[in-house]
């Protein structure tokens, strides 16, 4: 039937949306919702309520998305981790929007596929990504503009879209599919070494040199480091073994329990980080996949929050880092940190908004955990962090908190004013602009903020 024509069905759809309940394209609608469905991070330090869900199974259905926003006047935040997912608006989860087709060394995915069903799909036919973060939990992401066309861009074709969308928040529009160059299946033989904090922090130049990709954890509590140096190999896959006792019962289940306690007793704090980095032998060398080397247990909810400076930076800032929670421990009512803080490396890059832009990158990252959930103080640690960071050129972590304005991140990336123009262009109407562009990338105020934006604009 033509748009202009009248649809029962997505009448009804329309209907629900309206009233917030969750639609999903593949069965019929559900009713509407009596209750507010409320939306949160993993860690629980983000939520928010919606106007409506969708779920899209193929390119048709986000058109037939995109068209109903239209009609409804959906124009993102101006009608309403980090909270760069959050809305009141409309949201699409693009779950079922994952099938997977191999062809000469590259994948092309649909942008709803998580990270750990590709690398298994990936594994079975003998390849794998060149590398890949800490986490696999995320969507994978042709483009889908504004107006309803599918946008199909590369380093050869509409080049600047391209740029743009490689980390675009959203804003230029759903990725509904992605092409990635690949090679065949890896594994990787990484060492890894206890080392003294001051052992390695002035050699830091060299350490990231020494391999193919290099992961250091610095743990402040017991002022040691472990620095993990991982090359390709041949070799077997020969995985770290751990007990039960010491792996789960210790490291896991009593580390978070004594967590919980020094809510209430924070001088307990330093003993619970030493604690943790016994568990780590002094040495070890392990050999797997190459997806589970870059993976990590992220243990139990957390606060969390990062940084990219220019790799010349990294030792005074780590330098400055350590005398601040060093002046904190020494003072009974001062900060008490979690662990670890992570520093990894990454080459220049020329993807718009990169934290990594132009310039060889060192990111350090922080948490502060929530023990079964329970809040904690962390504004102090987040701000000192901060606060060194843009001492010293720091960029944010986008899907981390950060508060910066659009003049401060203008500053910082020299693509922003562009990719600011690239968005009025490709969506002059604001339909894919949720609260969180709004708010870093146009500085617009953001009336009527659901509870998640509560904590990151609040200083």
């Amino acid at each position: 039937m033509p748009w202009g024509g009248r649809d029962d069905t997505r009448a009804d759809r329309i209907h629900d949306a309206r009233a917030g309940g969750k639609i999903d394209f593949g069965a019929p609608s559900s009713r509407p919702s009596a209750r507010t469905e409320w939306f949160q991070s993993w860690a629980e330090t983000f939520r928010c309520a919606h106007a409506g869900v969708f779920v899209p199974e193929s390119v048709d259905q986000c058109q037939l998305i995109l068209e109903l926003a239209k009609r409804e006047g959906k124009t993102g935040a101006r009608h309403s981790p980090s909270d760069l997912w959050c809305t009141r608006g409309w949201m699409v989860r693009m779950d079922k929007m994952d099938k997977v087709g191999t062809e000469k060394r590259t994948v092309t995915s649909q942008g709803g596929i998580t990270l750990h069903a590709l690398h298994k799909a990936l594994h079975a036919k003998g390849l794998a990504m060149r590398n890949v973060g800490s986490i696999s939990d995320q969507s994978f992401a042709l483009t889908l503009l504004a107006s309803g066309e599918v946008a199909t861009c590369s380093r050869t074709a509409r080049q600047e879209l391209f740029l743009a969308s490689l980390c675009g928040l959203g804003a230029t529009g759903p990725i509904l599919a992605a092409k990635v160059q690949l090679e065949t299946s890896i594994r990787l033989r990484e060492s890894r070494q206890k080392l003294p904090f001051a052992a390695v922090v002035p050699e830091l130049d060299s350490v990231a040199g020494r391999s193919e990709h290099t992961r250091v954890w610095w743990n402040p509590l017991s002022d040691t480091a472990m620095v993990m140096l991982a090359n390709r190999t041949l070799d077997p896959a020969k995985p770290l073994k751990g007990s039960f006792f010491w792996g789960t019962f210790v490291g896991h289940w009593l580390v978070e329990f004594l967590l919980y306690v020094s809510l209430a007793v924070p001088s307990i704090t330093p003993a619970i980080g030493r604690l943790a980095a016994s568990l780590d032998p002094p040495s070890a060398v392990v050999t797997d996949d190459s997806y589970n080397i870059f993976n990590l247990d992220c243990l139990f909810r957390q606060y969390t929050a990062e940084g990219a400076l220019p790799s010349e930076n990294v030792t005074a800032t780590l330098t400055e880092l350590r005398a601040f929670l060093l002046a904190q421990q020494k003072d009974p009512h001062g900060l008490r940190a979690h662990f670890p803080i992570g520093v990894r490396f990454a080459k220049a890059g020329d993807i718009w908004l990169s934290p990594g832009y132009g310039r060889q990158t060192c990111w350090i990252g922080i948490v502060m955990y929530k023990p079964y959930g329970y809040d904690v103080p962390w504004r102090k640690w987040f701000d000192a962090l901060e606060a060194l960071m843009l001492s010293h050129s720091g960029r944010p972590h986008w899907a981390k908190l950060h508060p910066l304005t659009p003049q401060q991140l203008s500053a910082m990336y020299p693509k922003f004013g562009a990719f600011r123009l690239l968005l009025e262009d490709v969506d002059p109407t604001g339909v894919f602009r949720n609260e969180y562009v709004t708010r870093h990338v146009f500085g617009e105020a953001v009336g009527n903020e659901p509870e998640a934006f509560s904590s990151i604009v609040a200083r």
